[in-house]
């Protein structure tokens, strides 16, 4: 029987925290940057986490359940 694989996309994309939490990188703030204030530019800087709703789907994809 193969191994199953982690999906390569999704461990790129995510993080797990000390705690449980699955954290993602914000989008928005690669470039054009200079039209964007910087409240919104710094409020983009902090992880996002991932919803209750999407936590199961996203552990499917790095095979954490």
């Amino acid at each position: 029987m193969p191994k199953v694989k982690t999906n390569s996309s999704a461990k790129k994309r995510f993080k797990v925290t000390g705690t449980g939490e699955i954290t993602y990188q914000r989008s928005f703030k690669r470039h054009i940057l200079t039209k964007k204030s910087t409240k919104r530019k710094r409020a983009l800087a902090v992880d996002g986490v991932v919803h209750p709703a999407n936590k199961y789907f996203v552990m499917r994809l790095l095979r954490l359940k």
